[in-house]
């Protein structure tokens, strides 16, 4: 694709600037201003990005049924492009009530509900769309991401399954793809992951969820690979957010993945796939020293039967040990809070004499005694 020079940014703009003023002095020199001028004019500050301007006189062009139609959606649109959601709903939907097969107007509501959180409406508005458009593999896109982000993943990889042909194309779609699968447990998403991570920058989000997968398809050796390349790529002391908003399936981990808890996860592996072995125990001592402290975690472990017994034993060591970190923890902060009682270089009435000493109840008038403010 050509990109455009610096020079011809400055000067399109300018030129466009320039045609539509003299179009505005053009009509006033005449005393006669048509809906479609108001709507030409409107669409040229569009074009150069001044919104306000642009809704003034696409609010006149409005007003008059030739113009209406379009004028309507424009506006619309600077209501989007300016986060007024709400407002281009409203606009968006003034069109549908005229024209109920309007795709660009169905197209542009759905996305924006979207954006206001109404995805029972968005989801509703894209099937229309896909209806009159089968085709549209973008809007096939937003379609399966609203049905996912409403717990419909069977339902989402139906419809990414239309447009095959696009998923290399389309690494949004194909991660989208992988996610669905998962949700419903379906070992296809190995696949689907594997092609994801072979074309992309690896993310430790997406490699845990194809580990995870990996794990639960019972190809222990690969999730174990593959969760230590996780533990690798995590920054230490550090957190990979696992928060989803609004629509996006940023990712799947259910936990905040930090290297404590991927060491957990390589641990828990190790004592359900090889508990024979004492490396499963290993790992879970070295994510306890590293800050794990899950105790709900490892009781739930316990019920598993595929842990030994032996292995259970050291469980359960382990959880007391946490506990009686914890408890020390606890003794030892009460503690530092009793000495922040009292400030440094003052004295006890115990170690005050004769009719001059305060009371405990004597109020101090220099704040003596009094925790100090945190910086």
């Amino acid at each position: 694709m050509k990109r455009r020079s610096p020079l011809k940014k400055i000067i399109f703009p300018l030129i466009l600037s320039a045609i539509g003023l003299s179009f505005l002095f053009s009509c006033l020199s005449r005393g006669v201003t048509s809906a479609e001028e108001y709507y030409s004019l409107g669409m040229a500050y569009y074009e150069l990005g001044k919104y306000a301007e642009a809704e003034k006189w696409l609010n006149r062009a409005r007003l008059v049924d030739k113009t209406k139609i379009a004028s309507e959606y424009n506006l619309g649109r600077i209501a989007f492009a300016t986060g007024r959601y709400e407002e281009a709903s409203r606009h968006f939907d003034r069109i549908l009530q005229v024209d109920g097969d309007n795709v660009l107007a169905l197209k542009a509501a759905a996305y924006t509900r979207i954006k206001t959180g109404e995805l029972t409406l968005a989801e509703a508005l894209y099937e229309r769309v896909l209806t009159l458009v089968p085709e549209s593999a973008d809007d096939g896109y937003n379609y399966a991401l609203v049905l996912y982000a409403l717990k419909k993943p069977e339902k989402a990889e139906e419809v990414l399954l239309k447009y095959q042909y696009r998923l290399d194309e389309n690494s949004d779609a194909l991660l989208l793809l992988a996610r669905s699968q998962k949700a419903q447990d379906r070992i296809e998403a190995v696949n689907s992951y594997d092609r994801w991570l072979q074309n992309n920058d690896e993310d430790p989000r997406v490699r845990y969820e194809y580990a995870q997968i990996l794990e639960q398809g019972e190809y222990y050796a690969r999730a174990l690979e593959e969760y230590r390349k996780v533990l690798d790529d995590l920054p230490r002391d550090s957190a990979m957010d696992d928060s989803v908003p609004e629509t996006s399936a940023e990712t799947e981990a259910e936990d905040k993945l930090t290297k404590p808890s991927v060491r957990y996860t390589i641990a828990r592996l190790l004592l359900i796939a090889d508990g024979e072995s004492e490396e499963g125990i290993t790992e879970l001592r070295t994510a306890v020293r590293e800050g794990f402290e899950d105790t709900a975690a490892l009781e739930t472990l316990l019920e598993n039967p595929a842990v030994p017994d032996p292995r259970k034993d050291d469980i359960r060591k382990i959880i007391v040990e946490i506990a009686d970190a914890k408890e020390a923890a606890a003794r030892a902060e009460t503690e530092n809070d009793g000495d922040a009682e009292t400030a440094p270089g003052e004295s006890t009435p115990e170690t005050l004499s004769g009719p001059e000493a305060p009371s405990k109840d004597t109020p101090n008038p220099e704040g003596a005694g009094e925790n100090p403010p945190e910086a």
